[in-house]
């Protein structure tokens, strides 16, 4: 695991500079590169990097195939989407084609039919055979303040699953269904980063990081890649409780 507290105001330049040689690295090796977007606010600032003059020729855009890891079920059209929020403030800015974006249909009223027909099209994305799970080059997480991760909630069915790639998580406090990634989807992940920004992520960080193993109650401690790179970036201010 790689720790990185940084200086709010540095803090997404920082990010967008590391998935900048991620996103290079993986092109330079197979031709493509593959990235799972996260929800949330905290995305959007990284977005707004990553549009800047820069960047745009440094990465080869047309070459990296965007997944999502989790999703509200609501339609796409929905402030709520996290789907809706990356198109518009990264993947139409930069000519996205259509056929680079693997979204959740949420238009489709049933979510665990949303959830089978991601899975197929994951899997037929990366060739997978039964039982095999892909291997994104780079997923991004967020840290909520209950600890939970993508829309693995604490003390949900989700968290146990083995053998889904994804799932629809019903989540009991929310009183709704969430679309998400499984543990051993994120886990096979070659780079995994967190993004955890705010004064109130403060009190769960320590103990996601420094407390007792408890996946149960902070699945964020369940994201631990079987074979590959584990990145926190954390800013100043939610990583002023921890020891180091």
């Amino acid at each position: 695991m790689e720790l990185n507290v940084v200086d709010k105001n540095l803090f997404f330049v920082e990010v967008a500079e590391r998935f900048k040689s991620i996103a290079n690295k993986a092109i330079d090796e197979k031709g493509h590169f593959t990235v799972a977007l996260s929800g949330g606010s905290t995305p959007k600032n990284l977005y707004d990097v990553l549009l800047e003059d820069k960047y745009q020729t440094v990465i080869d855009w047309e070459k990296i195939y965007f997944f999502f890891g989790d999703e509200r079920d609501v339609s796409p059209m929905s402030e709520k989407s996290n789907y809706r929020m990356a198109n518009e403030f990264l993947l139409k800015p930069l000519n996205i084609s259509d056929a680079n974006v693997f979204r959740w249909q949420t238009e489709i009223t049933n979510s665990n039919e949303v959830a089978e027909n991601y899975e197929r099209s994951i899997k037929k994305f990366f060739d997978l055979h039964n039982n095999e799970f892909p291997k994104f080059d780079l997923i991004f997480l967020g840290m909520g303040d209950d600890g939970h991760t993508a829309s693995l909630f604490p003390f949900t069915k989700a968290l146990s699953e083995q053998e889904m790639i994804v799932v629809s998580n019903y989540v009991e406090k929310l009183d709704t269904n969430r679309l998400t990634f499984t543990f051993p989807t994120i886990n096979k992940a070659k780079n995994i980063i967190f993004l955890v920004t705010g004064e109130n992520k403060g009190e769960t960080l320590k103990k996601v990081l420094e407390g007792e193993k408890n996946c149960e109650k902070f699945p964020s401690q369940c994201v631990n890649p079987t074979n590959g790179n584990l990145l926190w970036f954390v800013d100043e201010s939610a990583a002023k409780l921890l020891s180091n």
